[in-house]
């Protein structure tokens, strides 16, 4: 884990909207109503790759990750869901969940760089975003103890 304290990079603060938490991340959306999209930062410090969790982090964050891609696919009827974690832009770690279907406004090419953002209107993007911050507060991580489950006390009753 990353010594220091978590800031979120100030590209993401001016390109999103603030949804909500996950046990590992900071759940946001992004600001272009051309599709379902939202970004999952771990709330850790100085982080800029996956493998620079612990392993107990990456299996939370994929974990997460899955859970809130099938959440997201579910409520806005996507056929395939992309992720991506580029950093290109943005150092700081952080995975973007887009919902794609056929008839999308890039439809079957990359979102990045295709158009450029439309954004919602208020009333719009507070709508979303209650629907995903009601769905937030139903995760349950897969399992309770990840660290148990990846350092299991060694058993010395024989």
């Amino acid at each position: 884990m990353a010594a220091g304290t978590y800031v979120l990079h100030k590209q993401l603060e001016a390109d999103c909207f603030k949804v909500g938490h996950l046990p590992l991340c900071q759940v946001l959306m992004m600001n272009d109503r051309q599709y379902p999209w939202f970004i999952l930062v771990p709330k850790l410090a100085d982080v800029r790759e996956i493998y620079q969790l612990s392993l107990a982090d990456q299996f939370r964050l994929v974990n997460e990750s899955s859970w809130f891609g099938d959440m997201i696919m579910n409520q806005f009827n996507g056929e395939k869901l992309n992720i991506g974690a580029l950093g290109n832009v943005v150092p700081q770690l952080h995975l973007h969940h887009i919902v794609r279907t056929q008839y999308d406004a890039v439809w079957p090419a990359p979102v990045w760089g295709k158009l450029p953002a439309k954004h919602y209107a208020v009333e719009e993007a507070a709508r979303r975003i209650q629907l995903v911050e009601t769905k937030l507060a139903e995760y349950r991580p897969a399992i309770d103890d990840i660290d148990a489950l990846l350092h299991p006390s060694l058993n010395t009753d024989d």
